[in-house]
């Protein structure tokens, strides 16, 4: 059974142009500008450039100003409500909610260009192959993935060939077919296994007796060989420590992820535009906007006139009153828009430099070891913004500095107390980790329970199991895994 009822309900709701200014600056400065140029393309009332007659600064002085000048003409000059009922609001004020489908882009252009399948199958037109071992070798290709590797078992295969494809056949057939597709390049593509890479590599090289060792050692020993046992390797093979050496040296020149090295060529490449600048003038930083971040944007004149023209008008038709509503919003989303662009860079600006204030030894000096602790709360408290604000300059920026490009969110790490009670970034503690392990001798490396006796001793009382965590967070493996001969 239906029933009415009311219900009162108090809720916060970001206007529209709350949301899109929170857009505006996530919006790296690549992405600002594609936007600039699709809003001065939907509005004609939008110029860019400097205005005549005018500076930069006159301009947008006078864009935010609702004063009653022949030049400008401002919201209150005329009572749009008096044309508009209730039901005829302007889109612009409905376009966005705060749970609207169009609060992300969703589209992602693609790069043009020949797949790694499609690559593959060019050069199987090639091969001389009856129709059955085509369609088997067509079928083993599209199912080669990205690393180059056939990840599926032979009697999966079997199963799909009959039931999509409707060929019936036996594995052995599958595994002769499979051995002419393993022979297009990348060397060692279509393979199964990691060591079945390697070998298809292996033999595709000059027999030296180091590559024939290390084919050896492949195909009978690669436990022993994923586990760094050395001395296993040099006793079943019954080879010398500079024959093993010689032979692992092969090895490591092989790539195991043969489809990585076409694939990623097919991908679309960002290319990373800095939206600060951070330089040292006479041992003082000196912090600067992207200029592309800070266009020259005015309202236009001849917008602004056909308003004015129509305030003096002393009859006004019914076209008139569209016309006007049309002009005037247009002309305030203008100004909302300069505006917009006005507060994007005033924040990003601030937030920059507070952080670069805040990170000031680090950016004098370039050592990470400098680096404080920094949350995002620490910044927002500083320039009495939301978190959430700071975390969207931060999460999408990069930052030109002496010392390279740098994502501005890496500045940020939280912090742990050293054995005098200070405060220290955890990123300063990976650093020394990381030197601490590139000085260890290879041929006996650091456990992580030594690492962390080294770290206590030079004043940072840490468990093992955090060292451990920072030392994945660095991506170095395990003791075992970098052990050299």
């Amino acid at each position: 059974m239906l029933k009415q009822h009311l219900q009162f309900k108090l809720s916060q709701k970001l206007s529209p142009q709350q949301i899109q200014l929170m857009k505006l600056i996530q919006l790296p400065t690549q992405a600002f500008e594609q936007r600039l140029k699709q809003e001065l393309e939907e509005n004609p009332a939008l110029e860019s450039g400097k205005a005549e007659n005018e500076t930069v600064e006159d301009t947008f002085e006078e864009s935010y100003d609702d004063s009653t000048d022949s030049e400008t003409i401002g919201a209150e000059d005329i009572n749009i409500d008096d044309y508009l009922s209730d039901d005829e609001i302007p889109d612009y004020r409905t376009q966005t909610s705060n749970y609207s489908a169009d609060d992300d882009e969703k589209s992602i252009p693609y790069a043009a260009g020949v797949s790694f399948n499609q690559y593959l199958l060019n050069q199987l037109n090639t091969v001389y192959l009856t129709d059955d071992q085509w369609a088997i070798a067509e079928f083993l290709v599209g199912s080669v993935d990205e690393s180059g590797y056939i990840r599926r078992p032979l009697a999966d295969i079997l199963d799909d060939l009959a039931f999509t494809q409707n060929i019936y056949t036996d594995e052995e057939t599958i595994k002769q077919v499979l051995k002419i597709v393993q022979e297009l390049d990348p060397p060692g593509v279509a393979a199964r296994t990691l060591d079945e890479c390697l070998i298809i590599q292996l033999k595709r090289k000059e027999q030296t007796p180091a590559v024939q060792l290390a084919i050896a050692i492949l195909e009978k020993s690669f436990d022993h060989f994923t586990k760094k046992h050395y001395t296993k390797l040099q006793q079943k093979h019954n080879i010398t420590e500079d024959g093993l050496k010689n032979a692992i040296g092969e090895i490591e020149k092989l790539n195991p992820k043969p489809g990585g090295s076409y694939a990623g060529n097919n991908r679309i490449i960002e290319h990373v535009v800095p939206d600060f600048s951070i330089k040292i003038i006479d041992g003082e930083l000196d912090l600067t906007l992207n200029g592309r971040n800070a266009p020259e944007l005015h309202v236009s004149k001849d917008y602004s006139n056909m308003l004015q023209g129509y305030k003096d008008a002393k009859e006004k038709s019914k076209s008139q009153k569209d016309t006007v509503m049309f002009i005037k919003q247009k002309l305030d989303a203008a100004k909302w828009f300069i505006d917009a662009i006005k507060q994007r860079q005033q924040t990003l600006f601030i937030t920059m430099n507070t952080i670069m204030q805040y990170q000031r030894e680090y950016f004098l000096t370039g050592d990470e070891r400098k680096l404080r602790p920094m949350i995002l709360k620490d910044i927002a408290d500083q320039i009495n913004m939301d978190v959430s604000t700071v975390s969207r300059v931060a999460n999408s920026k990069y930052v030109d500095t002496p010392y390279g490009t740098k994502l501005i969110k890496e500045f940020f790490s939280e912090s742990m107390k050293n054995e005098q009670g200070e405060d220290v970034s955890t990123r300063e503690i990976k650093k020394i980790l990381e030197t601490v392990i590139g000085e260890e001798t290879k041929k006996k490396p650091l456990t992580d329970d030594k690492l962390a006796k080294i770290l206590k001793e030079k004043g940072y009382p840490i468990a093992r199991r955090t060292v451990a965590k920072y030392r994945e967070q660095l991506g170095i493996p395990v003791a075992r895994l970098r052990k050299q001969i």
